[in-house]
């Protein structure tokens, strides 16, 4: 999976938008019901790089499988909406399939 730039940008995107959820969905309302903003520090920096690789990645991506302006666009809001890197993995999956195949000898 990872030795294509698709792969590559699957790859940050799943992590992206696992520590995306985490941050909403756990360290949030730790940080603001129960007073322990220690969660948000951690993960709030963990998804901050993991935000940056997901644009290099992108960016990659975009110039390898010569990606329109739509598309990365799409693929830059699906990072802004929680889950939206997974239903943006699941777009791109019959893609890398097809890559697969096209590469396979």
């Amino acid at each position: 999976m990872l030795k294509t730039a698709l792969g590559r940008f699957r790859a940050v995107a799943f992590w992206e938008g696992l520590s995306f959820l985490v941050l909403l969905l756990i360290a949030m309302p730790l940080k603001y019901v129960l007073h322990l903003p220690q969660g948000v520090r951690v993960v709030g920096m963990a998804h901050g790089v993991l935000f940056m690789a997901y644009l290099y990645t992108l960016l990659m991506a975009a110039i390898e499988y010569r990606w329109g302006l739509k598309r990365i666009v799409v693929a830059f809001a699906a990072s802004l909406v929680p889950g939206g890197t997974f239903w943006l993995d699941a777009q791109l999956r019959g893609e890398a399939r097809t890559l697969e195949t096209v590469k396979a000898p």
